[in-house]
């Protein structure tokens, strides 16, 4: 009896063993970012970078709902900047007094406009998939940061003998079952930095994820400075009182 059944789960293990392996991924690249640790800091040249790479390749397919074009004052673009780059585009809005819609160059306070009308539109366009929004991808994620930079340069790898990948799709190890419909998004040099960085994929992974980053968090470096001047104030009272203490206390023996 117990022989038949070791038998049996040896034939089940075996049976779905290539299912366990496909559902599995590889553990994202462990990055350095700047933004790391309790003294992180925003990278605010490589975040502009990271959001000319986002303009330009990532918002044909990807919205980024939660983000105003103002909100880009903070890491370094001027009001005119702004203001140039809100009015390029055309915002819906109304309805107007005649109750209809209407089109409107963008201003400063609006959020960037998404790539599609719903969902429906969006799905139909990438072959069933929907891409998610970027606003809050890095916490989203587990481990988002490295798992943003990890997807985009995993590309261009030979899957495994037991992973079948559908026509349209694409291997990437970091992706869960190891298949993406997403085709590489970054090229070699796919975009001209204006600070003439090269714009290797490498560096353009880093500069999206950075930028990502922020859009997540805007205020991390307000959150983290507070943090550390409240543990500053509380070290300085714990001296203070322990002293205080020490005081009232000295006379009994």
């Amino acid at each position: 009896m117990k022989s038949s059944f070791r038998i049996l789960c040896v034939a089940v293990m075996v049976a779905a063993s290539p299912v366990l392996a496909a559902g599995m991924k590889e553990h994202p690249k462990q990055m350095d970012w700047s933004f790391d640790g309790v003294f992180g800091r925003t990278d605010k040249q490589s975040i502009q970078r990271g959001f000319q790479v986002y303009k330009e390749v990532c918002s044909a397919c990807h919205a980024l709902k939660r983000v105003s074009f103002r909100q880009l004052e903070a890491v370094g673009f001027s009001e005119a900047e702004i203001k140039s780059l809100a009015a390029s585009y055309s915002v819906k809005d109304g309805p107007n007094d005649d109750g209809e819609m209407f089109e409107r160059p963008g201003l400063p306070s609006d959020a960037y406009p998404s790539p599609y009308a719903n969902e429906k539109a969006s799905r139909g366009a990438n072959n069933g998939a929907y891409p998610p929004d970027m606003s809050l991808i890095i916490k989203a994620r587990s481990d988002g940061a490295n798992y943003v930079y990890s997807l985009l340069t995993g590309y261009g790898q030979t899957p495994p003998e037991h992973l079948s990948v559908p026509e349209g799709a694409h291997y990437n190890p970091y992706m869960d079952g190891g298949v993406i419909k997403m085709a590489l998004p970054l090229s070699e040099d796919g975009v001209t930095y204006q600070d003439s960085t090269k714009a290797t994929i490498d560096q353009q992974a880093q500069d999206v994820v950075n930028f990502l980053q922020w859009t997540a968090e805007p205020e991390m470096e307000a959150r983290k400075s507070m943090g550390i001047k409240v543990m500053i104030f509380l070290s300085i009272m714990t001296v203070f009182f322990y002293l205080i203490k020490k005081r009232v206390w000295s006379d009994l023996h």
